[in-house]
């Protein structure tokens, strides 16, 4: 009976072809791809096209279902520190750097989407729509700006400060000179708590009385300020009824 098994990825006698090279046209993944849709393809097999090439005794794929197995999700992967990576050899900093140009490219095409689709935020829950995939894994605080024009449209979200595991300390006169800068007439403060737990510190609570009567000095509209966590997702200060 014939022998239906793929190759092994040890070279064989005579030079024998080793990997996914030596396996059947119709199992590889880049090729499974073009003729089958991207959509056909397992996590694992389209990570393995980003990887490109295992080493000797392991090829891409097996290499990839290891990598999935040990950050589970992609979402996970997507915030991993490049020490997270040493146990995988053959993993170098071409092909990490690969991958997670790949995974940003996912969530940027995820904000222009609900933008083009929603923009104009009517309640929290467009600005948790929006952002929360961008903002809740971080594993350092980042505090972030959406300018609104007069309908709350969204004009812009700027990024004013990237802190630490433990906080984030954004300056009041940089965000009012974005505003400025861009016409707005409305903003939301958007940070991530790494913890998971969104609720507000007394800082928190702080700085966004500060920020509201600062930008009321300044005929602006302070519409919520949210903080995304895990669980639960997110805190609203307008849900709250704190702005």
């Amino acid at each position: 009976m014939a022998d239906n098994r793929r190759p092994s990825t040890a070279a064989g006698k005579g030079g024998r072809r080793s990997g996914i090279a030596a396996w059947p046209s119709d199992d590889r993944p880049r090729e499974k791809l073009f003729r089958q849709g991207e959509h056909q393809l397992s996590g694992a097999e389209l990570l393995a096209i980003l990887i490109g090439s295992g080493r000797v005794g392991e090829d891409a794929l097996t290499l990839a279902r290891r990598i999935l197995a040990r950050f589970k999700t992609f979402r996970e992967m997507s915030h991993t520190d490049p020490r997270d990576w040493l146990e995988f050899k053959g993993m170098g900093p071409a092909k990490l750097a690969r991958i997670r140009a790949a995974l940003e490219i996912g969530r940027r095409f995820r904000e222009v989407e609900v933008r083009a689709s929603r923009r104009k935020i009517s309640a929290p829950a467009d600005i948790v729509e929006a952002y929360r995939d961008r903002l809740r894994d971080l594993k350092h605080e980042v505090f972030k700006v959406l300018l609104l024009d007069g309908r709350n449209r969204i004009i812009e979200d700027r990024e004013i400060v990237q802190g630490t595991t433990n906080g984030a300390y954004p300056v009041l006169r940089e965000i009012l000179n974005e505003a400025s800068r861009r016409f707005a007439s409305g903003l939301v403060a958007m940070h991530n708590h790494p913890s998971g737990d969104p609720s507000p510190s007394r800082e928190d609570r702080e700085f966004t009385a500060r920020l509201n009567e600062a930008a009321e000095l300044l005929g602006l509209k302070l519409l919520d300020h949210v903080i995304f966590g895990d669980q639960p997702p997110y805190f609203s200060f307008t849900e709250q009824d704190l702005l």
